[in-house]
């Protein structure tokens, strides 16, 4: 069974401070990549990006954000940055925000 987990309180942080719709739409993946198993979660709920990153779309009346994620094992989706999407792409600092703090999952 998947396990969902939080790098640290600053990743917590980051979603709490969403709008509610879009915390209840992060919930509600979460619960269907714990049901079924990530690799039968495709988008537009999920999509991978780069480098074994991945992000969780989540979409609300206010707008869209992505919780970007990195699996380990033992079949752990390790979330390691939260954010707001203001533009079309996923901005290169924030994939580069997300990477650096894989590197901190042990």
């Amino acid at each position: 069974m998947w396990k969902i987990v939080f790098l640290n309180e600053t990743v917590c942080d980051e979603l709490n401070v969403l709008p509610e719709d879009q915390r209840a739409k992060f919930t509600w993946i979460a619960e269907l990549i714990q049901e079924h198993g990530l690799e039968k979660v495709r988008e537009p709920y999920v999509k991978h990006l780069e480098k074994g990153l991945g992000e969780i779309r989540m979409k609300g009346r206010d707008g869209i954000s992505r919780a970007l994620y990195v699996v380990a094992k033992p079949k752990r989706v390790v979330v390691v940055r939260v954010f707001v999407k203001k533009t079309q792409k996923t901005p290169r600092k924030e994939i580069k925000l997300a990477l650096k703090r894989a590197g901190e999952i042990t």
